[in-house]
């Protein structure tokens, strides 16, 4: 309880040192996203001013926003209104990643308007994700297939085939999007960027006459190449599969809108691990997977990254200590997995301990907190 107290008074000290020294925030990108994808990677999105293509629907005191069979909450600002399809303009709120004295949502009962129980929890990370809405204006027509109007409105053009034209951005170098797409050849995808809008480019890797293009270096991300194939819409994200590919002169781009929002950080976290956590009967020579919301500064891994075999466990054993563990680590900031490997495998009947240390940040210097994995190896 004193911890909590003293966290909700570091944030309301953080609120008046805002508003006493007329700092109201920090500057962002907006970027166009969907409700689905914001709804499948809410990590990545949380805190994020965006601009959507949906309807806004109304009843009472509540409202939604709707693109076909997609549907996410939203706070709406007097004076926001519309009808048909609209350009919307707000910022994601992931409630379970904010703290409910956050200057933020001062002044709003966020209980009652999503119909929470007054007795209920606040909500865990990813479980009532909504969108504040800013502005609203009636959205125009698409027509000609581009990076941006494939972002937002991917359902316009799925499984049809088109031709962009977007910035080369490697495997994911700049955080644009939130994860990989399902590939066949996963190491030579990358992402293309127009504006505030980017989408995957799957099939085929990054060259063909003129021109080679690496995947995992940022020397030719100021270049531009044009992309021929069929669109995939899955899992919130937005790809093409290339038919051919063609290097091309730097376009012509709208500039993109920078916002001012609340200077909160939103530090990188574990979505998701293979083996999972407490996992039995793990095969001797698995691979540690582990996959991050955000991406991390590869420089902060060195010397934070430890797996052992459980103490307790040796010593139950008789051992004076575990012995160690041969484990070799590898990082890939484009899909932002971990990779544990283990030569020679991992001993019989062994509880596994991996942790990650206090130190490790991302790459926007939010710190994660320290993490560990644990699971059991089986006999075969």
């Amino acid at each position: 309880m004193k911890r909590q107290s003293l966290r909700n008074a570091a944030h309301l000290l953080a609120a008046t040192l805002l508003a006493a020294s007329g700092v109201s925030g920090q500057t962002m990108a907006r970027r166009t996203a969907t409700i689905e994808a914001i709804r499948n990677y809410p990590a990545f999105y949380s805190g994020q001013p965006v601009l959507l293509r949906a309807e806004l629907q109304q009843d009472g005191e509540r409202a939604s926003l709707v693109a076909g069979e997609s549907r996410i909450p939203a706070l709406v600002k007097g004076g926001v209104s519309g009808s048909g399809l609209l350009e919307v303009r707000g910022e994601v709120w992931d409630l379970g990643r904010m703290h409910p004295d956050d200057p933020r949502l001062s002044g709003r009962d966020l209980r009652q308007f999503l119909g929470m129980d007054a007795g209920a929890s606040w909500p865990k990370p990813g479980e009532i994700v909504i969108v504040n809405v800013t502005g609203a204006v009636a959205a125009e027509s698409l027509v000609a297939p581009s990076v941006r109007n494939l972002a937002l409105a991917p359902e316009r053009y799925a499984d049809q085939h088109v031709t962009v034209k977007g910035q080369f951005r490697g495997r994911n170098l700049y955080g644009d999007l939130p994860q990989a797409p399902v590939s066949d050849n996963a190491s030579r995808d990358f992402v293309i960027r127009s504006a505030d809008s980017a989408i995957w480019v799957t099939g085929k890797q990054p060259k063909g006459r003129g021109f080679n293009f690496d995947v995992t270096s940022r020397l030719d991300t100021q270049r531009w190449i044009e992309v021929s194939g069929t669109v995939k819409w899955e899992r919130g994200l937005v790809s093409i599969v290339a038919q051919q590919l063609a290097e091309t002169s730097p376009q012509a781009e709208a500039n993109v809108e920078q916002v001012n929002v609340a200077p909160t950080v939103i530090p990188p976290e574990v979505l998701f691990s293979a083996p999972t956590a407490d996992e039995t009967d793990v095969p001797q020579d698995t691979k540690v997977r582990i996959q991050f919301s955000r991406d991390l500064d590869p420089a902060t891994l060195k010397g934070r990254i430890e797996v052992s075999y459980s103490i307790t466990q040796s010593r139950e054993r008789g051992e004076p200590e575990p012995p160690p563990v041969m484990a070799r680590v590898g990082y890939n900031p484009g899909a932002r997995v971990m990779e544990i490997t283990f030569d020679p495998g991992l001993e019989r009947f062994r509880i596994v301990e991996v942790r990650l240390k206090e130190g490790i940040v991302g790459t926007d210097g939010a710190p994660m907190k320290p993490w560990m994995l644990t699971f059991t190896t089986g006999g075969s």
